[in-house]
């Protein structure tokens, strides 16, 4: 008879204890924590865990516990590809955030709209989110914002002939499209179009090639090594042609691998490299603040704009989720979409059937290197 009692007792636990993680919130993520674009991952998957703790620790969302399930890809699309399809397929999650990269981004998309699952992308190319692909987000501004800033910084300087250097992956070959399309477009003329790959340790002769063009500026498009080492090796090079770059190296690694080459470069960046600097009745201040002091806090290391990118996704799924009283993945992806003026550390986004981004050129500010530091231009 005892014996019966504990059955009893132990097929309650296991049914409650079944149906307390049948009622968590799934949310899945696809990042880079490891490979080279590491600098990316690490501090996205950081800040998913983060957040779902803070999160939990009050009680979840709507009374439900948030489960996060991160898979790293490694950097490698084979490996993305893995991963989004378990995500999928066997944890059955509500929405992912991720991936990392706009390659990785591009290759997983069409399991997500056939899955009918919103997927929340850390990457910036523009081709992630235009044409709009109902179950397709993404979080950080789009080239075309940073584009638009640094040729309006280039115009305020009276600069006519422009140069760029890109990098041969999915990130730099959005870039370069964007580059190529409003160059022409804003009274520029191109003397110069040059690339280089992913893994490439020098590029003086890109570089030597474009000094023959005689540009006013050079604008390289890339993310960590490759623009610090082009960085470098205008140093070595004598090169005193203004160089501009991209958003993809708006963080402290960047100042730390280029070293004393950073010195004096521009490029357009968030507010969250400059969080003191940003005005204290500015929408962002709050979340900017809050963002820094508990990711510091925990982690002993600075934020990086790519952790943003990750923070603003897990926050726009909980407004989302609040917003709709549901965790469905139908119910995300249609609230997603009425979200409106909402403060992120990348920006203040305004979703909408049409605009799965969400932000604008204002989401930017332009920065320059001053003495290993971030500072805001006026």
């Amino acid at each position: 008879m005892k014996a019966a009692r504990w059955i009893v007792v132990l097929l309650l636990y296991l049914l409650c204890s079944a149906s307390a993680l049948a009622e968590s919130i799934k949310i899945g993520a696809v990042l880079s924590v490891t490979g080279p674009a590491s600098f990316l991952g690490e501090p996205e998957k950081n800040t998913l865990l983060m957040l779902r703790d803070q999160v939990n620790s009050k009680g979840g969302i709507n009374g439900q516990q948030v489960e996060v399930i991160v898979y790293d890809d490694e950097s490698d699309v084979n490996k993305c590809v893995m991963a989004a399809k378990k995500l999928l397929d066997q944890d059955r999650v509500s929405v992912v955030v991720g991936p990392s990269i706009s390659g990785n981004t591009l290759a997983i998309a069409k399991f997500f709209s056939s899955a009918q699952v919103p997927l929340i992308s850390c990457a910036a190319a523009e081709k992630i989110v235009r044409p709009v692909d109902p179950w397709i987000f993404n979080t950080p501004q789009l080239d075309r914002h940073a584009v638009t800033k640094i040729l309006l910084d280039a115009q305020s300087r009276k600069y006519s002939k422009l140069a760029i250097l890109t990098v041969s992956d999915g990130y730099g070959q959005a870039g370069r499209g964007v580059l190529k399309e409003l160059i022409p477009a804003q009274g520029f003329a191109l003397v110069a179009d040059e690339s280089f790959g992913p893994k490439d340790t020098d590029m003086t002769a890109q570089l030597t090639k474009i000094k023959g063009t005689s540009p006013d500026a050079i604008i390289c498009w890339g993310t960590n090594p490759g623009p610090a080492v082009v960085a470098r090796n205008r140093t070595q090079l004598g090169l005193t042609t203004p160089l501009y770059m991209s958003h993809g190296v708006a963080s402290n690694k960047f100042i730390e691998l280029a070293g004393e080459a950073a010195e004096g470069l521009i490029l357009p960046a968030g507010r969250l490299v400059a969080v003191e600097q940003v005005p204290a009745g500015h929408p962002q201040k709050r979340v900017l603040e809050e963002y820094v002091a508990n990711y510091t806090k925990t982690y002993n290391t600075p934020v990086s704009s790519f952790g943003g990118y990750a923070h603003d996704a897990f926050a726009l799924v909980r407004e989302a989720i609040i917003k709709g009283g549901s965790a469905k993945p139908s119910d995300i992806r249609n609230n997603l979409e009425k979200i409106s003026s909402f403060a992120g550390t990348s920006g203040v986004y305004s979703y909408s059937s049409d605009n799965h981004n969400g932000l604008d050129e204002n989401a930017f500010i332009m920065v320059t290197i001053e003495k290993g530091a971030w500072k805001v231009m006026q």
